[in-house]
């Protein structure tokens, strides 16, 4: 799938996500990487295969915003 040199990691990669982008559309809040990995704005993935990975953002407290 993959013709970029060195290749991208595949779908099994624990770096997947660094795969290139194909297709990037934000108002749907997905995009494709060449190894055919689907990104989630949430950050959850669906794999080829049909696998799902739950989304996984970082817990870390000092990221929150709050309004004013």
């Amino acid at each position: 799938m993959c013709q970029h040199q060195p290749p991208c990691p595949t779908a099994d990669s624990a770096d997947r996500e660094a795969a290139h982008l194909v297709a990037h559309h934000p108002e749907q809040g997905w995009s494709l990487l060449c190894n055919g990995v689907l990104l989630f704005e949430d950050t959850g993935e669906l794999l080829p295969d049909g696998r799902i990975i739950a989304p996984h953002r970082p817990l870390a407290g000092a990221q929150v915003m709050t309004a004013a």
